[in-house]
């Protein structure tokens, strides 16, 4: 009896293997909502992501959660287990499967408008930027004039020098003060170079700049530049592109979640 049931569970589980097919390419998936069906190709340049997500749509995971954070002209935000029956004015976004996902950043994979993203923890508590284990949104953004573009550039690659020049001269504090308490300003004027060329350094390898690809998109059908190379881009939308913007404009409370709920189901087309 014993090998009989053993036997069983094992077809069972090849059974399932065979029916999720992880690791298999060309997957796409539905999602439908009461505004209409979005379908989705997962990009298979990110396998940790897609595999995941067909393994919790495969399981229902998704089915009766909510998009619990929408914002016209940025994004729609879902798949908090949390959301399944909540109660109306419950501040969601916290749940998750319990694991994270390792970053799968592609240069040619960024936030036009329709692609799916993962949603993560912050730096502060994520530094390696790992995605959550089933928390996604998906992007509209807005659309940028090629001035526009530059300008957002320049602030973003300002952002990440004075980031780097924080983090410098926090490394240097104690000379720092030093040099300052004995008002030697040979040694200071000798630091404060060294700590401008290890800047310039720095960020001569973190600066970004755009593609052509990025350029053409961002001017063309739009989308959130300011993401890109921070949340993992894991496929985008191939029909229903529409019925992001309906749900984006749904009203929503001080928290950006619909004051009716837009609740979800996803299944696997292929």
């Amino acid at each position: 009896m014993k090998k009989l049931l053993y036997l069983a569970l094992a077809v069972t589980l090849v059974s399932c293997q065979q029916k999720l097919e992880l690791g298999k390419k060309n997957r796409i998936v539905e999602i439908e909502t009461e505004y209409g069906d979005i379908k989705i190709k997962l990009y298979d340049e990110t396998p940790l992501h897609r595999d995941n997500f067909i393994k919790l749509a495969h399981a229902d995971y998704f089915d009766g959660t909510l998009f619990h954070r929408v914002i016209d002209g940025f994004m729609i935000q879902g798949g908090d287990p949390d959301s399944k029956a909540a109660k109306a004015g419950a501040r969601l976004g916290e749940g998750g499967p319990g694991y994270q996902i390792d970053a799968e950043f592609k240069p040619e994979l960024f936030h036009k408008r329709g692609v799916i993203a993962a949603a993560r923890e912050g730096d502060a508590v994520n530094p390696q930027k790992k995605s959550s284990g089933s928390q996604f949104y998906l992007a509209q953004g807005i659309k940028y004039t090629h001035g526009a573009l530059d300008t957002l550039l320049i602030k973003l690659n300002d952002r990440i020098k004075n980031k780097i020049f924080e983090g410098v001269q926090k490394k240097n504090a104690q000379e720092i003060m030093k040099h300052q308490s004995e008002g030697d300003m040979d040694k200071m004027t000798k630091l404060i170079d060294k700590i401008q060329l290890e800047v310039d350094s720095v960020f001569e390898g973190s600066k970004i700049s755009f593609t052509q690809a990025q350029i053409k998109a961002y001017t063309t059908v739009g989308g959130i530049p300011h993401l890109d190379g921070n949340y993992t881009v894991f496929g985008e939308v191939i029909e229903g592109i529409e019925f992001i913007d309906s749900i984006a404009k749904v009203k929503r409370d001080e928290y950006d979640r619909p004051l009716k709920d837009v609740s979800m189901k996803i299944k696997i087309i292929q």
